[in-house]
């Protein structure tokens, strides 16, 4: 096909699309897009490309894209789609599990831009197919709908979110329910092989104008499921054990929606000293005062810092945009500036406080494993591992994703690196930002009480079980294809030592192990324990590179050398894997 042909054929296509379109605004950027395509303009020809360069492909992350027109992109036209092929799945999942029986489906959504009408027409297409459909009433955060899922008895929930991604694009996620589901994922977020027999229903979907949406006939929730979801979250907080609530707390939603429920949720609980970051207060699609809505990128937390110093607060909690995340920060003892915590240093804090809330429950130091599994993601530190055994739970290692950690038989407790941490799985099976910022701050308060910080507590962990450190890479590439050159050259070329220790163990998670589906990614470990896990991104194009070493402390006295020793060790390691990436 010579170049004009191919021109010719992507602006028909262009055309043909913004003529079916439904969203006025669409179709007309489209059409401009055509005019300075005709007018020789280089860069709109690249972003029409782009936006017609396949179909934005549905997976266990559902679908997440920038908004725009274009099959490669989020829209209604794609939207509506993915919702006729989720009816059709939800129909015959649920028929063939309990014949006669109508499904049910809860939609939600956030305050992205289309976020509501992305919403409210999949609530029109579910009910125009004959499932019995639930909306809830507002821009409210994630776990909030995973929380209805199971509440509402449903088969299935969407909830439309970007989560923490740029303000340009957004998502639509999906969780599956009792009757969708032959697994332990009954209120989770889908996994295969449940992603490709939606993504099969929705390829299968007819041509946009056979969809048909219903006028009415969905249920718009009223604010009790909201309510019920506050109430079952603050009531997670045992004060009866844990009676501390002297904790200055200063709290970003991050111009998300997780600010009147999280703030709700934490008064209730007895937390009353809370201080919203009145720059990011309200829900706002563009997150002006952020270069990225991601409480772990650069810069995102000072104007919560910015507020905890002035007021000279215990601790910053921060939420990403739709609530499902958590973010802490403190004020470091050895240094005396405010420092956010890492993910696993969080993951570490809950999982000993879960410990000590069973301890004190039971009146028992341990109390067996009949209290449940402790889980984390095979990326996040192995200190959870130790906990849970001193606590005398089980614990289990899964592949990255709440959509694995929450389908642990048993789970008590689970967190991956991420800030993704899961409290309460009886309440809601996914990650939880608002459930964990009420168990952070009655840990803290009770570190406070006790004459402690957070650090402190951090302290007595290593002292016990070794000093957990753990260290990130991340490689942005403009081209897909290099992540796969990067990881057959460690396929082919493995490294043989990290850090001056030999490689002991390599393991290639695409081959699967015992425990663990096949997952593209390689895990290193070291004669010294030192552990590189190496993998491509499932939602961005990046490479991850997981670092994490492990010093033994014998007395507080050795810690702050100690710290020097594995942050030498880490920078050693950062070296090695970029020698071995080539870079």
């Amino acid at each position: 096909m010579t170049s004009s042909d191919a021109d010719f054929r992507l602006l028909n296509e262009a055309r043909d699309w913004a003529a079916q379109d439904p969203d006025p605004e669409t179709a007309a950027s489209l059409l401009e897009l055509v005019r300075l395509v005709e007018d020789g303009s280089p860069v709109a020809r690249q972003e029409l490309e782009d936006s017609f360069r396949g179909t934005l492909q549905f997976g266990t992350a559902g679908l997440r894209a920038a908004l725009g027109p274009g099959p490669n992109r989020m829209n209604r036209v794609v939207v509506r789609r993915a919702a006729a092929g989720l009816a059709d799945f939800l129909l015959r999942a649920v028929g063939e599990a309990s014949p006669g029986t109508r499904p049910r489906a809860v939609v939600g959504y956030d305050a992205r831009y289309n976020s509501d009408i992305f919403a409210a027409e999949t609530a029109a297409i579910f009910t125009a197919a004959g499932i019995e459909t639930f909306l809830l009433p507002s821009a409210l955060p994630t776990p909030l709908l995973a929380y209805a899922v199971r509440a509402l008895e449903c088969d299935g929930g969407v909830m439309v979110t970007a989560s923490h991604n740029p303000p340009q694009d957004n998502g639509y996620k999906v969780y599956l329910g009792r009757h969708a589901v032959t697994d332990s994922g009954n209120g989770a977020q889908i996994v295969a092989p449940y992603d490709a027999e939606i993504a099969a229903r929705i390829n299968a979907a007819g041509p946009l104008e056979t969809i048909a949406l219903a006028p009415d006939g969905w249920t718009v929730l009223d604010g009790s499921v909201a309510a019920a979801y506050q109430q079952a979250t603050a009531a997670l907080a045992l004060p009866e054990y844990f009676p501390a609530r002297n904790l200055r707390i200063v709290l970003t939603p991050m111009h998300g929606v997780g600010g009147e429920t999280a703030l709700a949720v934490l008064n209730a609980a007895g937390f009353t000293d809370v201080t919203l970051v009145a720059e990011q207060a309200q829900p706002d699609p563009a997150f002006p005062t952020v270069n990225f809505p991601n409480p772990e990128e650069p810069g995102a937390l000072d104007l919560a810092l910015e507020t905890a110093g002035r007021l000279d607060a215990d601790i910053v909690i921060a939420n990403d945009p739709d609530a499902d995340r958590a973010a802490v920060a403190a004020k470091d003892p050895d240094t005396g500036a405010w420092r956010m915590l890492r993910g696993d240093e969080v993951g570490a804090l809950l999982g000993a406080h879960i410990a000590a809330r069973l301890a004190a429950a039971d009146g028992s130091a341990g109390g067996g494993d009949s209290h449940g599994v402790f889980a984390n993601s095979i990326v996040s530190s192995r200190l959870l591992a130790r906990i849970a055994a001193a606590a005398g739970c089980a614990h289990e290692e899964t592949l990255t994703g709440f959509k694995w950690i929450s389908r642990v038989p048993g789970l008590l407790y689970g967190y991956e690196e991420a800030l993704g941490y899961c409290v309460a799985p009886e309440l809601v099976k996914d990650k939880d930002g608002i459930s964990a910022a009420v168990l952070i701050a009655e840990l803290a308060a009770a570190a406070k009480a006790d004459g402690k910080t957070v650090f402190d507590t951090l302290d007595d962990l290593y002292l016990q079980h070794g000093l957990h450190a753990s260290d990130q890479l991340s490689i942005r590439v403009a081209d897909l294809g290099l992540l796969d050159a990067m990881m057959n050259r460690l396929r082919v070329s493995p490294p043989e030592s990290f850090g001056s220790s030999a490689v002991e163990v390599f393991t290639d998670l695409a081959e699967g192990t015992g425990q663990l589906p096949p997952t593209d990614g390689l895990l290193y470990l070291t004669r010294d324990l030192t552990r590189v896990i190496i993998r491509p991104s499932g939602t961005e194009p990046k490479l991850k590179c997981y670092l994490e070493v492990i010093h033994h402390v014998g007395s507080a006295a050795e810690l702050p050398e100690a710290r020097q020793a594995v942050r030498a060790a880490l920078d050693e390691v950062l070296l090695d894997v970029k020698e071995a990436l080539g870079l």
